[in-house]
């Protein structure tokens, strides 16, 4: 897992001094780089306070979108998934070298552009992953579980499984006007019962045609021969006798039918699985690109409305040395206290009045935003 932050505070006299004096009170604490922002569209006051929210809520959908992705990549790899980092990527780059020399994509967002119209196209890239991605895994998972189906019937327990892999066609009478051949699974507790009690069941149960096809732990197929018209009295005896007959047929074309079915599923699986994980690794680094966008355009719009105008900030990638970020909050809130002029930040969590809230975000006196890549450890 990685932890990073991304902060601005208001330039001195230039952003670069800014930068300067934020690396020396942080030395030791954390890796800084800088968060590379455009000169965008500022708008009126109005336009940043509601489009404030707006993008919070697109912030979540964002990163909610990049979830959904890794995630369904750690599926599709399945005994695999120990490759999912190698696989989450921006382009060519890992998530942590995006995030050290993130860049704005100017041709993708042009920054003459509304804040508002850069909002709506990184909403409308977004939405789009997220809906390919809900066809894209409904097919694959269709054909997945099919096969699973199909490989559950050839290796389950004999009441369920397919018969056609056990049984031959020696097994059975064929083409017999008055005889008909049966499968009948018997728990192998009741085998003994099973043997010395199946041609007495009806009348018409041919004797000494039981002869054991196959055994697993928990049963024994039994093939026995019996006239057609005592059928369904003989299926109602051994329902009694808690032995499974299994309604079964035995046709070549059938048997034919399934392997080709298996064997094609199997096949269509291999050919979807390639073209599936790049369209997952490509559209990754699509949604996160522009979940990091996001942030930038929060950064931005919340620095102006914090800072006010001329716009001059300089924005950071904070990322905490472990068992550091207390210390560097602690620090961090001092640099900045300046800043505060709600004097909530000298208060300890512990001081708060009841019914005193700050809403979902952590309070600080710069502008701060907390980014956690840990999608290896969704899995």
């Amino acid at each position: 897992m990685s932890e990073y932050w991304l902060i601005s505070a208001p330039g001195d006299k230039t952003p670069q001094q800014t930068w300067d004096k934020l690396n020396r009170a942080t030395q030791q604490m954390s890796n800084n780089h800088k968060f590379h922002i455009p000169d965008l569209k500022v708008g009126t006051l109005d336009a940043l306070i509601g489009l404030s929210d707006d993008l919070g809520k697109l912030d979540i959908f964002a990163e909610g979108v990049c979830r959904k992705v890794s995630s369904y990549m750690g599926d599709v790899l399945e005994d695999q998934k120990d490759r999912l980092g190698s696989n989450l990527k921006v382009g060519d780059a890992t998530l942590e070298t995006f995030m050290h020399r993130f860049q704005w994509n100017m041709a993708k967002y042009p920054v003459k552009l509304p804040l508002k119209s850069l909002a709506e196209i990184i909403s409308k890239v977004v939405s789009q992953v997220d809906t390919d991605l809900r066809t894209k895994s409904q097919a694959y998972n269709n054909l997945k579980s099919n096969l699973q189906n199909m490989e559950r019937k050839a290796t389950g327990s004999l009441l369920l499984r397919n018969l056609r892999e056990i049984v031959k066609k020696e097994d059975f009478i064929h083409d017999s006007e008055y005889l008909q051949t049966l499968l009948v699974a018997v728990p192998v507790q009741t085998t003994e019962e099973w043997e010395k009690n199946y041609e007495t069941l009806t009348e018409y149960v041919a004797p000494r045609s039981s002869r054991l096809l196959y055994r697993d732990e928990e049963y024994g197929l039994y093939g026995v021969t019996i006239f057609k018209k005592v059928y369904e009295e003989f299926k109602t005896k051994c329902g009694r006798h808690k032995f499974f007959l299994r309604d079964f047929q035995y046709n070549e074309r059938d048997m034919a039918s399934d392997k080709d079915q298996l064997t094609k599923l199997t096949s269509d699986k291999k050919k979807m699985l390639g073209p599936l994980l790049r369209w997952l690794k490509v559209n990754f680094s699509e949604v996160f690109t522009a979940w990091m966008h996001v942030k930038a355009l929060r950064v931005f719009v919340e620095s102006v409305l914090r800072y006010g105008l001329p716009v001059n900030f300089q924005a950071t990638v904070v990322q905490p040395q472990k068992k550091q970020s207390k210390r560097l909050q602690e620090t961090l809130n001092k640099l900045y206290v300046g800043l505060d002029s709600t004097g909530l930040a000298a208060i300890n969590e512990d001081d708060f009045l009841p019914g005193l809230t700050l809403g979902t975000q952590e309070y600080h006196p710069y502008v701060f935003y907390k980014v956690v890549l840990d999608f290896e450890s969704q899995h």
